[in-house]
């Protein structure tokens, strides 16, 4: 039992002092003293030459050294490999970086951006809100009561009935999420994303873009309104565009109006774009309906407001001469490529 002490001793002394300066030397340590035949090993078989009542204690003693070999060797294997790793990640921070393909916008979103920019530089913050609606806030509150004859101008994706829960059709759930906070007055302009079920084509699609503007105020008229979007069209489609307004319905606005401006593509003259009138709708709009005032607890006899919405793809597929809206939802690189805006 004492020859095994201290033959123990020396090999943990011999084992301490050992020095790894690669993966190979690691090797040679493994073979050396955990392999088959290796210095652990052997040693284990002197269990047979020890006699019975020394056997728990040499049995620790060995177990011991055990443990103390494997854990040099974790050492010696962790201490070569991050040595390894840092000679490796030695980067040379003068030579010229790597070439990064360059990505591009989607046209609906530079479209949208820039809508959205020229009415934030008349003060309207942006909002957004739910895609899944309930009726209250994509129907009830815009003065579209349960079987309102006007339900039916928008055919409507429902999730479930009873209560209803549609995929929104417009965007003016978020006007009236925001007329229902009280904080007046309001001046927001809300983009984003809604659904019609209707049949998908060159020119319709399932769904499509919006952004809606809301403006909530004492004293707002009708000529605030048209002052507004004058403004917009002529930042958006420059200043020699001209511009007409022709009565319309919308349940949630009175008086409603449609926007047209002298067709661009053809300057007034009359083209397939335009139908040979000259003329193109770009937008609807009308003072918020008093109804929808109090709907959202707003007293309409002090408050009034103006509201608008136009679609996205439609002026984006006139400005990059996009004859098929499907094709902004295909992600065809080689149609997405052309549009050199860079991220």
């Amino acid at each position: 039992m004492e020859n095994l002490l201290n033959n123990i001793n020396e090999y943990k002394n011999e084992i301490a002092e050992f020095v790894a300066t690669d993966a190979n030397a690691v090797e040679e340590f493994r073979i050396k003293y955990l392999g088959t035949k290796g210095l652990v090993k052997t040693i284990m078989g002197e269990m047979k030459n020890v006699a019975p009542e020394n056997k728990k204690e040499a049995g620790q003693l060995l177990n011991e050294f055990k443990v103390f070999v494997e854990t040099k060797f974790e050492e010696l294997k962790g201490s070569t490999v991050n040595g390894q790793e840092s000679t490796a990640n030695t980067i040379d921070l003068s030579l010229p970086g790597d070439t990064l393909p360059i990505g591009s916008r989607h046209p609906v979103v530079l479209m949208r951006n820039r809508i959205v920019s020229i009415f934030q530089r008349l003060g309207f913050a942006v909002a957004d809100g739910p895609e899944i609606e309930d009726d209250w806030h994509n129907f009830g509150a815009l003065n579209l009561p349960a079987h309102h004859p006007a339900r039916d101008m928008q055919d409507t994706f429902y999730i479930q009935q009873n209560p209803d829960w549609v995929l929104r059709t417009h965007t003016s759930n978020v006007q009236i999420r925001e007329m229902e906070k009280g904080k007046l007055p309001i001046r927001v302009v809300i983009p984003g994303r809604v659904y019609r079920n209707e049949t998908v084509s060159a020119r319709s699609h399932c769904f499509f873009h919006q952004v809606e503007g809301l403006y909530i105020d004492e004293n707002v008229s009708f000529a605030d309104l048209k002052q507004t979007l004058y403004f917009f069209v002529k930042e958006m489609y420059g200043k020699d565009v001209k511009v007409r307004f022709r009565p319309s319905y919308f349940p949630f606005t009175e008086p409603s109006a449609e926007m047209d401006v002298s067709c661009f593509i053809c300057g007034g003259s009359g083209c397939n774009i335009c139908k040979k009138t000259g003329w193109v709708e770009i937008l609807g709009c009308g003072m918020v309906h008093p109804n929808v005032l109090t709907n959202c607890g707003i007293d309409p006899n002090k408050y009034t407001g103006f509201a608008f919405g136009m679609g996205i793809e439609r002026p984006a597929m006139l400005k990059y001469g996009i004859n098929d809206i499907r094709l902004f939802s295909e992600n065809d690189v080689r149609f997405l490529k052309q549009f050199t805006s860079a991220i």
